[in-house]
């Protein structure tokens, strides 16, 4: 299954990143090919944030190992609240009840945050939520829910349907500098985490080995065992 949003010039953008220029540079009619010359941010789409974006020694995107790229994955719902409330972060309760229906968080499995905000994805403004003195307005992981998932639980890291791993409005980026911290993963604008089950789910991600990279856009796939396999 297919977790990554497709690159294209009309996807939401994080405010101040240079946008994505695709240009056509061989043709099948004058050159017998069809070939295009693009220009992304780093961060753009569906993408892995590296440690190197916020630490100046941190490891940068070409350094992760391929057994690193490949993890269990647990689906943590919060559609509900995210309804009511589009700033929503993820508490220690939310974690608790989600336990008590589907045992522990594995150690080891990246823990994946449901918002339905994917749903907004061609729709940048509402997507990203931006109000008019420049806040972002979307829902994202807490810090106290996310100190629990990375120290008492171990997870290898975070992903999210939205933007950002934790809310919007919150400049600081308070869990991706945790995260990345120690150092886990950070997936961020992931796509259909709604047709994956709570538990049961392995991830491969894909990345552009970028020399120095801060970060790289990602095919991320689930795959997923059927019922009756």
């Amino acid at each position: 299954m297919d977790l990554s949003h497709p690159l294209s010039v009309q996807m939401p953008l994080w405010p101040g990143d240079p946008p994505p220029e695709f240009e056509g540079w061989a043709t099948i009619a004058r050159d017998g090919y069809y070939l295009r010359r693009f220009s992304l941010s780093e961060h753009a789409g569906t993408h892995l944030t590296a440690p190197a974006s916020f630490y100046p020694d941190g490891r940068t995107v070409d350094q992760y190992a391929p057994k690193e790229l490949v993890k269990p994955a647990v689906v943590i719902d919060i559609r509900q609240q995210c309804q009511a409330n589009p700033d929503y972060a993820l508490t220690p309760d939310d974690v608790a009840a989600w336990e008590s229906r589907y045992g522990p968080v594995p150690a080891n499995s990246i823990a994946l945050l449901l918002t339905g905000w994917a749903e907004r994805w061609n729709n940048p403004a509402a997507y990203l939520g931006t109000d008019p003195v420049g806040v972002l307005h979307f829902p994202g992981f807490g810090p106290g829910a996310a100190a629990l998932l990375l120290n008492e639980r171990g997870v290898a890291g975070f992903g999210t349907d939205t933007a950002g791993v934790e809310p919007g409005a919150d400049a600081t980026f308070s869990v991706s500098r945790l995260a990345l911290s120690q150092p886990r993963i950070i997936l961020e604008n992931l796509a259909n985490l709604h047709q994956l089950p709570p538990t049961g789910a392995l991830i491969v991600i894909g990345l552009l080995r970028l020399e120095d990279g801060s970060g790289s856009p990602a095919a991320v796939t689930a795959l997923v065992r059927r019922k009756n396999e």
